[in-house]
């Protein structure tokens, strides 16, 4: 059987907390021993760089899917098990979601929360059931988290959609709750 995939979505930074390298270390390790392999942007910089070399030095599998404008600015991962370089960052992002059974959201830029965002778009019109996921480490997310329910309690978004999004400050609850 094949290993299940999740796309993690995460900075090309590290941040200003010690909190977010470690959740990137812990996450790393929790989905090697479950057998999970990691889909992301397939970059060495940032939390996506800890991420992957944590899974990777753990015996896991990693694919990275990165555009060829980010190779040539010298981001692109080249120790993973398969780095695949695209056009587009539409075709990067399409991609990742037809590869992953899953999507999380670690700490990151706007970039990050654009991907995330995307993919939860497209769970609620309908074009994937994969579980979406907010890994909230150091209630990153929090203030998201308050317009959403804005926007819930404005009547732009159902309550029913915003229960799909699954939130844990814990990378191993947080595994367990999406599979």
């Amino acid at each position: 059987m094949e290993n299940k995939k999740l796309a993690v979505f995460c900075g090309s930074k590290t941040g200003n907390s010690p909190a977010y390298t470690s959740a990137a270390k812990q996450l790393g390790v929790l989905m090697t021993e479950r057998n999970i392999d990691l889909v992301y942007g397939g970059g060495k910089v940032g939390l996506m760089g800890v991420i992957a070399d944590e899974i990777m030095n753990n015996g896991g599998n990693v694919y990275g899917i990165i555009p060829e404008k980010l190779m040539q600015m010298e981001v692109g991962h080249p120790e993973i098990t398969e780095l695949r370089v695209v056009d587009t960052m539409h075709e990067r992002k399409a991609q990742m979601a037809q590869m992953a059974d899953g999507f999380i959201a670690m700490p990151g830029g706007i970039g990050t929360l654009e991907e995330i965002i995307e993919v939860f778009t497209w769970q609620q019109i309908g074009y994937h059931e994969k579980p979406c996921a907010f890994l909230n480490t150091d209630n990153y997310y929090s203030d998201l988290f308050s317009f959403i329910q804005n926007m819930v309690d404005k009547e732009f978004l159902s309550e029913e959609h915003r229960s799909k999004l699954i939130v844990n400050s814990s990378p191993e609850f947080l595994l367990e709750q999406m599979f």
